[in-house]
């Protein structure tokens, strides 16, 4: 008996074995163990066995020759190096019936002598049939995968949701397999849309300005992000239909059912911008508004040019900066003729800057104003926060007696799964109703002071500013800025209408106070109740 047990072990180590782990590119860590797990799995397999080599791979067995380490080991069997594998399951060797049907052929013919796996051994002499099941079952699993993952694919792309890892500005739910707005991105990412949308950015600029000045950082993944925005990132946003709500899949155009950040036309115009000039000629010169003001008459941009003239009375050369019409359009008469000086176009702009100037005294009545109807605004928010939890606890007690209810068979998966949907949607959307509510109030003051701060201080600051400087002043002006007939037209932003309509007559009221009532600027004084009184009321609660 002694002898009979070991002339089979003299059998076994007379066989050289090859080991062979695959991780499938395509499988997640948490369905198939990692190389390294089968590795560890293996150690008890190949105790006493003649292993020569291991051979890994991180490639998918779905189709024939795709797997450069599979095809070495089966040429070096062939060659007689070894005759025995070691793998972990039969699935991890093939998932093909080309391969599955090489691997059995040299079974039967004795080049291969022994397949070990987990949980079994497969030997030349074993009814072929076993082998030719299982590697059956291991192909039709693969196609019944792929099958049931394109048509979930498929079902989720007409419930309206793509089925793509977010981009910028979003984030994939685990939760409701949905993409919702990224709270610490979603409006930086609008901002990078903005810029693009005044004309006077380029992409490179406002990718400088995202990494540079709001120190943008992409989301972290598993193995990147963490890092600021790359120049090919910055076109992807902006060639990226997604941000419309609609989305692309398969070569066709789908509408979403996610929050959009831009609409239709906003993209349309962004795109229109990049594929126009997209190889501009270098200027030997900077100037602060060029691309930035258009011409009604033709549509086209105005540009800036220096000339030198000297003059006749004195031999003098001076230099002049005059902005006009590109009249790039061939297609358009432009009646717009007549170039601005640079002079002529800076004092329109402090013009319309001095009707927007308020007092300081007043930047601080309108910030302490706001500041008490802050409390207001805390005591409103507590509610609505307040009520929105309790929805949200009730809708998370219903998920989990609906899932209670499925485990007791009271309900269909058909009817379990629909009424999950429905209400993981209601708590998605009730989430990012919790967060606007909390970031409601700081964002209301965050603006208001900037609008005050605009209005005090920026005329002051477009003097003394440089090129850049003045370009932005000019873009927190307003929008539209157009010149007809030599004048600058500008639509004033909407908080800043307000302050051009009303601020003039209540400044006046002010100024008519006497010298000794007008002295104690503070909210208290009682002469000045008043013109608190209509200050306040401009605003209203929330300006």
């Amino acid at each position: 008996m002694k002898n009979e047990q070991k002339s089979m072990n003299n059998k076994q180590t007379d066989i050289k074995y090859f080991i062979y782990v695959r991780k499938s590119s395509e499988d997640s860590e948490r369905q198939v163990e990692s190389i390294d797990g089968q590795l560890g799995s293996l150690k008890s397999l190949s105790l006493n066995k003649n292993v020569i080599e291991i051979f890994k791979e991180a490639k998918s067995a779905k189709s024939p020759d795709l797997r450069p380490q599979f095809g070495e080991m089966i040429r070096r069997i062939k060659l007689g190096d070894a005759s025995g594998i070691i793998c972990w399951k039969m699935d991890r060797l093939s998932r093909n019936p080309q391969e599955s049907g090489i691997l059995q052929q040299l079974l039967q013919d004795k080049v291969i002598k022994s397949i070990i796996t987990s949980d079994k051994e497969y030997k030349p002499d074993d009814n072929a049939l076993i082998l030719s099941v299982e590697n059956g079952v291991s192909n039709q699993f693969i196609r019944d995968l792929r099958n049931n993952t394109l048509r979930g694919l498929k079902n989720k792309v007409e419930k309206g949701w793509a089925p793509i890892i977010a981009p910028q500005g979003y984030l994939n739910d685990t939760e409701s397999k949905t993409i919702v707005p990224d709270p610490e991105r979603f409006d930086l990412i609008r901002q990078v849309w903005d810029l693009m949308l005044t004309g006077a950015y380029s992409p490179a600029e406002i990718l400088d300005k995202a990494n540079e000045e709001w120190g943008y950082k992409t989301r972290k993944m598993k193995r990147r992000g963490n890092r600021p925005m790359s120049s090919s990132e910055i076109y992807t946003i902006y060639n990226n239909i997604f941000y419309t709500g609609m989305f692309e899949y398969a070569g066709e155009i789908y509408q979403g059912k996610h929050i959009p950040m831009i609409t239709m036309s906003e993209f349309e115009k962004v795109r229109a911008k990049l594929h126009v000039n997209t190889s501009p000629r270098t200027s030997k010169h900077e100037f602060a508004f060029t691309n930035l003001i258009k011409c009604p008459s033709c549509g086209c941009s105005f540009t800036a040019e220096k000339k030198r003239k000297t003059l006749k009375s004195t031999g003098e050369t001076k230099e002049y900066i005059y902005y006009r019409c590109t009249r790039k359009s061939k297609n358009i008469e432009c009646a717009n003729k007549k170039p601005l000086t640079l002079d002529e176009l800076e004092k329109q702009i402090d013009e319309k800057l001095g009707t927007l100037t308020i007092l300081p005294e007043f930047r601080d009545w309108a910030l302490e104003i706001l500041n008490k109807e802050n409390d207001h605004e805390i005591a409103e928010r507590s509610k609505v926060y307040k009520m929105q939890q309790k929805t949200l606890n009730t809708i998370q007690t219903e998920l989990d007696n609906l899932t209670k209810m499925r485990y007791r068979d009271l309900i269909s998966d058909e009817e379990y799964l629909f009424a999950k949907g429905e209400l993981q949607e209601t708590v998605t959307e009730l989430r990012k109703q919790i967060k606007c509510t909390e970031e409601r109030t700081d964002k209301w003051l965050a603006l208001t002071e900037k609008t005050f701060d605009f209005a005090t201080y920026a005329q002051m600051n477009f003097r003394k500013a440089d090129l850049k400087g003045r370009r932005e002043i000019l873009i927190d002006l307003g929008s539209n800025p157009i010149i007809s007939d030599k004048i600058l037209h500008i639509d004033s932003h909407k908080w800043l209408v307000p302050i051009s309509e009303q601020y003039p007559a209540i400044k006046e009221a002010y100024l008519r106070l006497e010298p000794m009532k007008r002295h104690d600027t503070s909210i208290n004084n009682e002469a000045l109740q008043p013109i608190l009184e209509s200050w306040g009321d401009l605003w209203g609660l929330n300006p």
